[in-house]
């Protein structure tokens, strides 16, 4: 597999200065010879002058701009040289190809992907991706075109990803793409770098900025999904009612507060789950006799 290869070149500045030197003098050179030189000699020196002034300008093809957070790939008849990344105007052989390649952090948002969680059920999902590039030579040779080929292998781990997972659960132990956002984003992470590391990119972060059921199940699973909280919450409500009836009957005993037998054990149940249990306040009831009456 082709990797990166670094190398230096030189300056461009004293090569430009010495390039157009080469460019301006033959021009002086040619008047001095048109005036000085006899008829019959003045061809050669002429078309000496005109060949370094041409071969000048022809070796300013080789200067070359490298931003800041760029790299220059350099590639002499189909044959990768190395990759230029120091700042600055510099130069390299004239038949060298230069292709710029952004090494900047760059994010792009993916469209809105329709497709079925775990469960079947049709979702709309998106996501942002933050990426940069850190190895040219697979960046520009690995892959066609890597820019659209982050994009793409993007959306298909996402498409991926959504599929593997419900949308919604009220089972703790279970990853949702909603109630668990930071394992959810490490995945896609995972699974989109996966997919990327042959073009030479690295992912940075990858995060769900867009979700939601699909239009034509909005509804319908806008009830479901509450009907669900209130079931997940009458389970909480009951389980903590049974554990507070429990220590309430456990203390009264252990202090012998009051002898209850079965039937009164029965009806102080059933009263304090209705207390414990129900949506509005309880009213209260003041019992003027006894325990028996």
């Amino acid at each position: 597999m082709l990797r990166e290869k670094a190398i230096s070149a030189i300056s461009g500045i004293p090569m430009l200065l010495l390039f157009v030197a080469f460019i301006i003098l033959p021009v002086f050179g040619i008047i001095h010879v048109a005036r000085t030189f006899p008829s019959d000699e003045r061809g050669f020196a002429i078309f000496v002058c005109i060949v370094v002034e041409v071969v000048a300008a022809f070796c300013l093809a080789g200067l070359f701009q490298v931003q800041p957070n760029q790299g220059v790939v350099l590639t002499l008849f189909g044959r990768y040289i190395g990759t230029v990344s120091n700042p600055g105007l510099r130069f390299a052989n004239p038949f060298f190809a230069k292709r710029p390649v952004s090494l900047r952090v760059r994010n792009f948002e993916t469209s809105k992907l329709k497709v079925n969680d775990k469960d079947g059920n049709p979702i709309e999902i998106a996501a942002v991706v933050v990426w940069k590039v850190v190895d040219t030579a697979e960046a520009v040779f690995q892959v066609d075109n890597y820019e659209n080929y982050v994009h793409v292998q993007s959306e298909a781990a996402l498409r991926n990803m959504a599929t593997s997972y419900p949308y919604d659960t009220h089972e703790e132990h279970v990853i949702s793409l909603r109630g668990a956002t930071g394992e959810v984003a490490a995945q896609l992470k995972k699974e989109i770098q996966e997919r990327l590391a042959v073009a030479g990119v690295e992912v940075i972060e990858s995060r769900i900025s867009h979700l939601a059921y699909a239009q034509e199940i909005a509804a319908a699973m806008l009830r479901r999904q509450q009907a669900s909280a209130v079931i997940a919450a009458r389970q909480k409500i009951v389980e903590g009612a049974v554990g507070m009836v429990e220590m309430a009957l456990e203390r009264l005993e252990a202090k012998n507060v009051v002898k209850l037998d079965g039937e009164q054990r029965a009806a102080m149940v059933s009263n304090l789950l209705v207390v414990l249990c129900g949506e509005q306040a309880a009213s209260p009831v003041l019992n003027t006799g006894t325990l028996q009456h």
